[in-house]
């Protein structure tokens, strides 16, 4: 016996809110700027000058709370650097207070998290994910030629000692450059109760990327042994998931594995993008676009603005397309998509 999909709702601000293939969108990737004070080349090239209009903090809760109404309960905040905002905690404190958000997060470099892991927690996150490629000097530097590790660090620890609901330490693997540094960071992850994550090299930028499974392999051959974790949750934690990440158990915690290129997660989307000047994008993996913030500025109502959004998730595909030949020209930078 099939179970027929849900229809779109009659009232647009309604939920469910569905794409072209009729998944139900769960969870929001807010990008809150496209700047960094990092230059990482899988991820921001040394040519891309940012946005100049960002969306400001009511704008930010104005279009969060029309995705709620529509069904959306996770938050994700994310850049370039979400903490270069001067106005982090009152973008945080906005969204988090939305009727409908159960969750909100934050994918940081933890360069300036170090002041502000607390005030963060206070204001509503629930989560973070701290980036972390290398734990060399040497290798960051290779990784990019802006930052520092040791203020990174700092801002890891502070993190871990703030009590977070959930703390994940996402590293991108690049054949060559931090690959040998996969058991390393797992147990620095592990020590600090933070879940590791290793992510493939999506084609954005430079590298070479290293499929997942020979990830798994240099684990186990490291001593590490890890067992598939079963994907036993009930339908509406499934709602909430995270993302696209499969997790393996050892005995000193878990560690997950994001792989867009070797085991496609498309099938089983739930999210959609607004970049940081309100371009909502409704796939990683293309340019196609909804101008939110021109509606906004231009005194659109919250029923236009979520027939928009419903307008161009209608365009949304069923995959990323990052493995077919000659896609990677037609990508923006991670940097310009928003992660």
């Amino acid at each position: 016996m099939t179970t027929a999909s849900p229809q779109p709702p009659t009232d647009p601000l309604a939920p469910p809110l569905l794409d072209a293939q009729g998944r139900r969108m769960t969870y929001l990737r807010l990008s809150i700027t496209d700047r960094c004070n990092f230059r990482c080349t899988y991820c921001s090239p040394a040519s891309w000058g940012g946005k100049r209009d960002m969306l400001d903090a009511a704008e930010l809760a104005r279009i969060t709370s029309i995705f709620a109404s529509m069904g959306i309960r996770r938050v994700r905040l994310t850049g370039g650097e979400p903490l270069i905002r001067p106005d982090i905690l009152d973008i945080c404190r906005g969204i988090s207070s939305l009727p409908g958000i159960r969750h909100l997060a934050i994918t940081t470099n933890a360069s300036f998290l170090a002041p502000l892991a607390v005030p963060l927690r206070e204001a509503g996150v629930n989560q973070l994910n701290l980036s972390l490629d290398t734990l060399s000097p040497e290798t960051f530097r290779r990784i990019s030629k802006q930052g520092d590790l040791a203020t990174i660090l700092r801002g890891i620890d502070a993190a871990a000692a703030a009590g977070y609901a959930s703390l994940k330490l996402n590293a991108v693997v690049m054949r060559g450059v931090n690959d040998d540094e996969v058991p390393a960071l797992v147990a620095y992850a592990h020590e600090r109760g933070i879940t590791p994550r290793f992510i493939e090299l999506m084609p954005f930028g430079q590298g070479t990327p290293v499929p997942t499974a020979e990830l798994v392999e240099k684990l186990q051959a490291s001593g590490l042994p890890l067992e598939p974790e079963p994907d036993d949750e009930g339908a509406d934690a499934a709602s909430l998931t995270s993302g696209p990440a499969r997790y393996w158990r050892t005995a000193s915690g878990r560690v997950g594995f994001i792989s867009p290129l070797t085991q496609n997660f498309c099938g089983g989307c739930n999210r959609v993008r607004v970049a940081s000047n309100g371009d909502l994008r409704s796939c990683l993996g293309g340019r196609a676009q909804a101008p939110l913030h021109q509606l906004i500025r231009g005194g659109a109502t919250d029923v236009e603005l979520a027939v928009a959004i419903r307008r161009a998730l209608g365009d949304k595909p069923d995959g990323h397309r990052f493995t077919e030949p000659g896609n990677g020209a037609t990508l923006l930078s991670m940097m310009g998509i928003g992660g």
